[in-house]
């Protein structure tokens, strides 16, 4: 009578449609203006600013790869160390994360170029770590979108690198942020890296705003696919400031979330990014974090 009262149990929780109140953004990769401050926090949700980017390039003119050697290529001016600490002492609910990569270096693709494994891990763990510490940071998010390197290399270095910094208490979570390239490099490197290390990567930044001017009940759908793809993954819906792309907080996306939201799949919410909301008084920032919570 008591195991079935606990597999009873068990079966209620685990189809208990989950709410999340996970609100992230992107900053400082197109803005030396944008503050930190400048975004609106709501106190009840979650908030997580995401650092764009740090990435394994040289400084300078002639950026070129350092084999997981990471520098700061977010524009700092006012994102800086102090600036960092007082917000997370004003706003308890917020937290940091460094995302690496990203599409550009420069005037150039921003490749994941390891020599090795091991030597790209062991770079990377030291060069972030510093890093890390240096911003009060709590965690990080794999965001490189173009490589010359297989797979299986990918998933062994940056799941490594998850799971020694997550060991060593560097950092608190871990997200990834794939896209949709209809089979393509994006899709087999991310697919690659959460089957084998899925269990360490916390959540899923997946860049809807990336498929082409979908409708509500098409992006429902595409939600529901990388779900699947992203088995067991937090998945958290997205979209561009302007709208330019994807389902636009002026397009439906917003209907598209409480659908989700009712059904219990929505993981969260992040835009791409604070740079560009400045132009919008950071409206959609403000309704976004509002329905979370509602």
């Amino acid at each position: 009578m008591e195991l079935l009262f606990t597999t009873l149990l068990v079966t209620l929780l685990s189809s208990t449609p989950t709410k999340s109140k996970l609100f992230r953004e992107y900053i400082g990769a197109e803005s030396d203006s944008i503050k930190l401050s400048d975004v609106p926090i709501n106190s009840n949700v979650e908030f997580h600013f995401i650092l764009a980017f740090a990435i394994d390039y040289s400084t300078g003119s002639n950026p070129s790869p350092t084999d997981g050697i990471f520098n700061a290529f977010w524009e700092s001016k006012h994102i800086t160390s102090a600036k960092i600490t007082s917000t997370k002492r004003n706003h308890p609910n917020v937290k940091l994360a460094l995302s690496l990569g990203g599409d550009t270096v420069g005037n150039k693709k921003a490749n994941f170029a390891p020599k090795s494994i091991d030597s790209w891990v062991q770079n990377a763990i030291y060069s972030l770590t510093k890093m890390i510490k240096l911003y009060n940071i709590d965690g990080i998010d794999i965001d490189y979108e173009h490589f010359i390197t297989d797979p299986n290399t990918f998933a062994e270095c940056i799941g490594r690198l998850i799971s020694n910094l997550k060991k060593s208490r560097t950092i608190k979570f871990a997200s990834i942020a794939p896209y949709d390239d209809d089979d393509g490099p994006v899709e087999k490197h991310y697919r690659a890296l959460w089957n084998k290390y899925g269990h360490v990567i916390d959540y899923v930044n997946f860049q809807f705003y990336a498929y082409d001017k979908p409708s509500v009940s098409q992006f429902v759908k595409y939600f529901d696919i990388q779900a699947s793809n992203y088995k067991g993954g937090q998945i958290l819906a997205s979209f561009i400031s302007g709208g330019r792309q994807g389902l636009g907080p002026e397009d439906g996306f917003f209907e598209a979330c409480k659908e989700l939201m009712g059904q219990g799949k929505l993981g969260g919410i992040f835009v791409w990014c604070a740079d560009e909301s400045e132009t919008y008084g950071f409206k959609y920032e403000k309704k976004s974090q509002d329905m979370l919570v509602s």
